[in-house]
């Protein structure tokens, strides 16, 4: 019986591992270990080695096929071989999960690296994959793809499913994807193409750009700049000093710095804008709170069925403010410390008055109602000054 029981164990590892071959050869000043092998065509492959690089290809046929190439810098091929021995290589099929293994027998060496390629077809339902350092290349994924490196780069590009990537301090670059894409990088700079689902983009200190956006997107980095060229639905994007540049936006914006610039070239709703000390530009929008502790303001406000009041303030610098003629608003505007500023205005709707003495500060302000009223436009500066220009 026990005879029996050994031979099935034996006859059920061999299924679940496939045919897997090794090899070990020298190549120039490196010793390289390739193990190669195949497994089952199931819904689900989970990765997981302790060091190197992962690329993953779908669009392929048949099962799932790999080869991992690890690669010793021992000088002797005796000691290449300890080496090879000591990282111990897995692949099995579990219910309907596939496994890759890599890891470490006590303790991993230093002159060592390895390269993981994985071919399968694209119709999987997960793809799981964890290296403590490597980069991670995924493309041609129907189903949902987890990515995590200690600190590797990531590139992944036509991914139909969600999308949760995760890297220690490299760059993560982002194709074409069909779905909502989660990314976070301790400090690299994170590239998006194109995404038919929501993005969240979090970097500790990296750039961020996003080309196009299809459900909205939520972007933060610890220091670095923020660019959105066009994107549906409500964006927030936050930065502790770079800039943000905002192209075309359907819905809402929030965008807030810790001291750079802050750009957008239109939105249907309402924009929220924020910087410690930065300039601001807003064109074509129908509302918008902004405020910058020392930078000028510039605002194009449009006709439209959002009905909010408005608020542009600045404490250092001046406003300029462009109407379509056909806006319904009510313009209230002022300059606190108004000793050598003004407030000009294109609409004699809009009547400037001041009051204060010739010699100490006084305060310059203006009101106007155009084409029978509206949402309320508050304007205002402690030191500089108002233009409201009727815009083209």
């Amino acid at each position: 019986m026990k005879k029996h029981l050994s031979i099935m164990i034996l006859l059920l590892v061999g299924s679940l591992s496939g045919a897997q071959q090794t090899s070990v050869q020298k190549e120039g000043g490196t010793w390289t270990n390739v193990v190669s092998g195949s497994l089952a065509a199931v819904r689900n492959l989970h990765i997981k080695v302790g060091i190197g690089s992962v690329r993953v290809e779908g669009g392929h046929a048949q099962g799932i096929s790999y080869v991992i190439r690890n690669r010793s810098y021992e000088s002797s091929e005796e000691r290449a071989r300890r080496q090879f021995e000591s990282y111990r290589i897995s692949a099995y099929v579990r219910g309907d999960t596939a496994w890759i293994t890599g890891e470490w027998e006590g303790g991993g060496p230093h002159k060592f690296s390895s390269e993981v390629t994985i071919n399968l077809p694209r119709e999987m339902d997960l793809v799981k994959i964890e290296t403590q350092g490597g980069g991670v290349v995924t493309t041609g994924i129907a189903g949902r793809l987890e990515a995590e490196s200690g600190g590797g780069a990531i590139h992944l590009d036509d991914i139909a499913g969600a999308i949760n990537a995760e890297t220690g301090g490299g760059a993560i670059d982002v194709g074409n994807v069909g779905s909502e894409v989660t990314l976070r990088t301790g400090g690299g700079a994170i590239h998006i193409g194109s995404a038919k689902g929501k993005v969240t983009a979090e970097s500790g200190g990296g750039n961020l750009i996003l080309a196009s956006g299809a459900q909205g997107a939520s972007l933060e980095t610890g220091g670095g700049s923020i660019r959105v060229d066009k994107c549906s639905g409500r964006v927030k994007a936050s930065t502790g000093g770079g800039s943000i540049d905002l192209g075309d936006i359907s819905g809402d914006v929030a965008m807030e710095t810790g001291g750079g610039s802050l750009k957008i070239a239109s939105a249907t709703g309402l924009v929220k804008a924020e910087s410690g000390g930065g300039s601001i530009e807003l064109y074509g929008v129908p509302a918008a709170h902004v405020e910058t502790g020392a930078g000028a303001i510039t605002a194009k406000f449009v006709a439209s069925r959002e009905h909010s009041d408005s608020m542009l303030e600045t404490a250092v610098g001046d406003v300029t403010v462009y109407l379509v003629p056909t806006i319904n608003v009510i313009v209230r505007a002022s300059i606190e410390a108004a000793t050598g500023h003004h407030i000009q205005s294109d609409f004699p709707e809009i009547k400037v008055s001041s009051e204060g003495g010739q010699w100490g500060p006084k305060l310059v302000s203006a009101e106007g109602t155009l084409n029978g009223g509206g949402p309320v436009l508050k304007i205002r500066t402690t030191m500089g000054n108002i233009y409201i220009r009727r815009a083209q």
